[in-house]
């Protein structure tokens, strides 16, 4: 069964669920399109709608017999401003507002702000967006629990809608009560990524990771200024990262975007950790059947920064199109892929050896000798599934067939670029012996054929993490 599902691709992709696809029929129609990881958005919905859709990608991957991988997204601190008596207010330009700490609705002169630590983070003349900045406000006035602000681009207000201040640190923790809620109800289900959103420090990532306890990866999503400046060490203690480009994209000016995206994916590639781009990649499919021709560029721009998977939002989970939208990306990591420039590209971003580590620098070399050899593909035998990192790494264009007995790394490789996990029991004994264990699956997961060269790499003696110290050519017999 698993050969029907072989990708012709490396770059992943990540689809969000929800009302347009929530039914078996849907997410199974969604898997075969290209699919690998699933996205639970636990800013929308209840435990119980995620509960089921957990269940039935399940019971599709015990179907298709391949691992597929989940991600619980959790809400995080999102600033949002109060309700209004009539669900919504114009704005002109020029007009004064106050924004205060009384709970009632508001109006045309007021607006309820439930967040009382931003009176204190504010400054006077102090910029601030609302709705993803289409509205835009500067501060003229504050007291002790109200500002005055002046319209600076008029729009539409409505409830709860979403509330930036940018190049402002806020003294905001990173993870919610709902958000403690909803990771404990998520690992209890089984996920097996958790995406920690609005992390400004290496503390905030710290949190996390006690909270989550091994139980399932740690995605980290930047979409804060101070993110981006503590990168190196939020990402050493995260398993992934996620480039969250919609409300980055608020808080930093657009034209800093496609730098700070290129910044971010070539430095968490370099550390080994799969790297996501995502939000508003097809972001017209939601309701038109093609997507702009900026939007193409978009999703192969991610590609050809070596991102490791790239994401569906709105488009798979609330969109007219999920199937189309899934469909258009897998075709357009297709054919980037082909493209000479993209292979010259990962050429010259490929990172050295880290350090005089022996796992990598054998990682490094299979690299190389599956390309002098001509191997049409790499096999790694992981416990951890560091191997198969270390290899993804590279960015190979052949396959990367992961052999771990281990279902959940099998999982959270999905993820992972070119990465093509299999679960299968664990080999003991001497080298010889995964061999022809490993050309029986290569066989059944239509990765080559007989007479075709593998490069293959393990660590002996079998079954110790971290102990990858030996580097295989074999042949399809």
């Amino acid at each position: 069964m698993g050969a029907s599902v072989k990708r012709s691709r490396q770059t992943k992709i990540l689809a969000t669920l929800g009302p347009a696809s929530n039914t078996k029929n849907k997410i199974r129609e969604l898997f075969e399109a290209g699919v690998d990881i699933f996205r639970l958005n636990f800013s929308h919905g209840e435990h119980k709608d995620h509960a089921a859709l957990f269940k039935i990608i399940r019971e599709i991957e015990s179907k298709v017999n391949r691992p597929i991988g989940i991600l619980a997204d959790m809400q995080g601190p999102k600033l949002r401003i109060g309700t209004f008596k009539n669900g919504s207010v114009e704005t002109k330009r020029g007009q004064m507002i106050r924004f205060d700490s009384d709970s009632a609705p508001g109006d045309e002169t007021r607006v309820h702000m439930p967040h009382p630590e931003i009176f204190s983070a504010l400054k006077k003349d102090g910029l601030f967006f609302i709705d993803d900045g289409k509205v835009r406000c500067r501060v003229r006035e504050i007291g002790k629990d109200y500002f005055i602000a002046e319209i600076r681009a008029a729009g539409t207000l409505s409830d709860k809608k979403g509330f930036n201040v940018p190049e402002t640190f806020l003294p905001i923790p990173a993870l919610t009560d709902k958000d403690k809620k909803d990771i404990a109800f998520a690992l209890d289900l089984g996920v097996d990524w958790i995406a920690q959103s609005f992390v400004q420090t290496a503390d905030d990532v710290k949190e996390a990771r006690k909270l989550i306890d091994g139980r399932a990866a740690l995605m980290v999503k930047l979409e804060k200024p101070a993110a981006i400046e503590n990168l190196e060490a939020i990402v050493e203690l995260a398993d992934g990262v996620m480039l969250a480009r919609g409300d980055l994209g608020v808080e930093i000016p657009p034209e800093d975007v496609p730098s700070t995206q290129k910044h971010v994916v070539r430095y968490v590639r370099s550390v080994g950790k799969p790297v996501v781009v995502a939000t508003q990649m097809l972001e017209s499919m939601i309701t038109s059947s093609r997507p702009t021709r900026a939007e193409a560029s978009d999703v192969a721009t991610a590609v050809y920064d070596g991102a490791d998977a790239v994401m569906l939002s709105a488009e798979t989970a609330s969109g007219d199109h999920p199937l189309r939208s899934v469909d258009m990306m897998n075709r357009i990591c297709q054919r980037t892929e082909s493209d000479e420039i993209y292979q010259d590209m990962m050429g010259d971003m490929r990172p050295d050896a880290i350090g005089d580590d022996p796992s990598d620098a054998i990682t490094t070399a299979a690299f190389y000798v599956a390309q002098d050899v001509e191997a049409t593909c790499i096999v790694t035998y992981t416990m951890s599934g560091s191997t198969a990192l270390r290899m993804a790494r590279q960015r190979p264009d052949v396959q990367i067939l992961c052999l771990t007995p281990d279902e959940k790394v099998a999982r959270r490789l999905a993820v992972s670029y070119g990465v093509h996990a299999v679960c299968t029991p664990e080999i003991k004994g001497e080298f010889s012996g995964p061999v022809p264990h490993a050309v029986q699956i290569i066989k059944e997961e239509g990765l080559a054929e007989k007479g075709e060269r593998f490069i293959m790499t393990a660590g002996v003696p079998f079954g110790v993490s971290g102990s990858t110290n030996i580097l295989r050519i074999a042949e399809v017999e």
